[in-house]
């Protein structure tokens, strides 16, 4: 098990509908990182921008941008994550890919989708919550609407990372804010947030901030609203372990069952 774990987190602007431009910029921000590092977290919808015309842009799970993935997180020999745009048996999933050095693969399927852009009129929903295990840590992969819902994300499974990608617009950044603090605060664990910048298509502008908060609420990283940056930041077991055996708040949380 890792002790540490080094995270790059890239806040960047998308070409909309444009996998292939969209697959070079992150390829040249992803080699310009020049220290190793474990994991490196994309956007939402990376490769296209938030849209909903997946029958013109959707990929597959043998297609281009699932191969870019995995020939990068070997190259790197980190893990790389972000959703895409997935067409399997017919429906279209807003899919969250982990995928690790090895080329192997989890996934997660947005549960939540954004009925106030008809995200849910052509999206199918996704049922299953997902736990990576990387490294020693475990890790819950969410995306974007998600960090609306607290029962969804509430730590049953003693995960050590929530991790959310989006794209979040600008008038709703703060909600953006508290909410990404109080999964971490409520969870006891570190909540990292990664969010687009830029205008897409539909005139919707998005600014960023993208941020890690350690499992006390306590910010660690963030960057600043508008700017294409990376950011490095280093996650410490140790932290998890003392405040959570210190404290014990999880030991005291309700059961339930999600139906």
């Amino acid at each position: 098990m890792m002790q540490h774990l080094k995270i790059a987190l890239l806040q960047a602007a998308i070409v909309w509908q444009n996998a292939v431009k969209n697959r070079k910029q992150f390829s040249n921000k992803i080699n310009a990182i020049n220290e190793d590092v474990d994991l490196i977290v994309l956007p939402e919808m990376f490769t296209t921008g938030f849209s909903m015309q997946p029958q013109e842009i959707a990929e597959t799970m043998q297609g281009e941008t699932v191969k870019w993935m995995q020939q990068l997180a070997s190259e790197k020999q980190a893990a790389i994550v972000g959703t895409i745009i997935i067409s399997e048996n017919n429906k279209y999933y807003n899919r969250f890919l982990f995928v690790h050095p090895s080329g192997e693969i989890n996934s997660y399927d947005k549960r939540h989708l954004f009925t106030l852009a008809g995200e849910d009129k052509i999206y199918t929903s996704g049922n299953d919550k997902l736990i990576v295990n990387y490294k020693g840590w475990k890790i819950c992969p969410l995306i974007c609407y998600d960090l609306r819902f607290p029962v969804w994300a509430r730590n049953v499974e003693d995960y050590d990372i929530i991790l959310y990608v989006a794209n979040w617009p600008k008038p709703r950044i703060e909600a953006w804010d508290s909410l990404l603090k109080a999964r971490a605060i409520e969870n006891m664990s570190y909540s990292i947030g990664v969010n687009r910048v830029g205008i897409d298509a539909n005139k919707l502008e998005y600014c960023g901030h993208s941020a890690v908060y350690d499992c006390l609420g306590g910010k660690l990283a963030t960057v600043k609203l508008n700017k294409e940056e990376i950011i490095i930041t280093t996650l410490d077991k140790k932290h998890i372990t003392e405040v959570r055996n210190k404290l014990n708040f999880l030991n005291d949380k309700d059961s339930f069952e999600i139906l």
